[in-house]
């Protein structure tokens, strides 16, 4: 809705994942690195751990790119499965043909026989499961058996989990000791720090064919901060907000009364709300909304 009068060629802050707007901090970079350096060790089992928006599913796909050229991957990104079921969904990353009646161990055989001939063809397998804090125990305890594929001198795969920190939590549980054991690599991803938040926005806004000065006010920026802890996807999911906000006003530049805005309409959200009553905050968006449609409808901005 706001694209064209902000000068855009797309929405920059939209909070499906999407690997042109990833953002190179010095977090999401050193997870990145240790990702690849764990890889080039030949490790077995990886974990990145992150809180809820902090850009763990972003992050495994800007990785599934940065893989494609020298490994075969494959990406779970519901691994809520039986073991049964995981296998399966492994052989169909890797569009294995087995018959469709086929046991659980004919498609263990059959992934190991799969892992010789990528290691020969020097493309080893590389699973990443995105939301691994849900995978059942019985399905970790089958990664932890296909591990086991393995020659002499190295390993045959690498799994890797994206997770909340509750898998911290589920492995350090007695019956997953030896699936902890295994992990030798782990990061956790953290918020921005509030010095970056302005290079985020200025980021995603230039991706997405922002060419003015800068759009969101110094106040603005450390509101958002404030609301959003650093967290990207609250970032995002606020920024937008308030660019809708500036659209219904006519406004080019993001002010922290636009903010403000999107913070009453976000749910949990209370920071910078002194002196907006819930009648103002109705008003607010009522007349954003009034001015969206005159802008749509006859092209007019007050």
């Amino acid at each position: 809705m706001y694209e064209q009068f902000y000068g855009l060629r797309e929405k920059p802050f939209s909070l499906t994942p999407d690997t042109d707007f990833f953002y190179r901090d010095r977090i999401h970079q050193e997870a990145l690195n240790v990702l690849m350096i764990a890889l080039h060790n030949g490790e077995g089992f990886v974990q990145i751990i992150g809180d809820v928006g902090t850009g763990k599913t972003l992050l495994c796909r800007q990785l599934l790119k940065i893989l494609e050229d020298e490994y075969t991957t494959a990406y779970i990104p519901n691994p809520l499965l039986s073991q049964f079921e995981l296998y399966k969904a492994i052989a169909d990353e890797l569009s294995l043909d087995i018959p469709e009646k086929a046991s659980a161990q004919h498609y263990h055989q059959r992934i190991f026989t799969e892992l010789i001939e990528l290691k020969e063809k020097k493309r080893p397998l590389v699973i990443l499961i995105d939301e691994a804090q849900v995978m059942p125990r019985k399905s970790l305890e089958a990664l932890r058996l296909l591990s086991n594929l393995e020659t002499k001198k190295e390993k045959l795969l690498h799994i890797l989990f994206f997770a909340q920190p509750e898998l911290e939590k589920r492995l350090a549980q007695e019956n997953l000791r030896q699936l902890r054991q295994r992990i030798t690599f782990s990061y956790t991803l953290e918020a921005l720090p509030e010095t970056e938040v302005a290079t985020y926005l200025d980021h995603r806004l230039r991706i997405a064919g922002y060419q003015g000065s800068t759009l969101f006010a110094p106040k603005a920026v450390k509101l958002l901060y404030d609301a959003s802890k650093g967290v990207p996807r609250l970032i995002n999911l606020l920024a937008h907000k308030a660019l809708l906000s500036g659209y219904g006003k006519g406004a080019r530049r993001i002010e922290s009364k636009m903010v403000k805005a999107a913070i009453s309409d976000t749910s949990g959200l209370q920071v910078g709300l002194a002196g907006i009553t819930k009648t103002r905050i109705a008003g607010i968006a009522l007349l954003a909304f009034l001015f969206a449609f005159a802008w749509f409808a006859w092209g007019v901005v007050p």
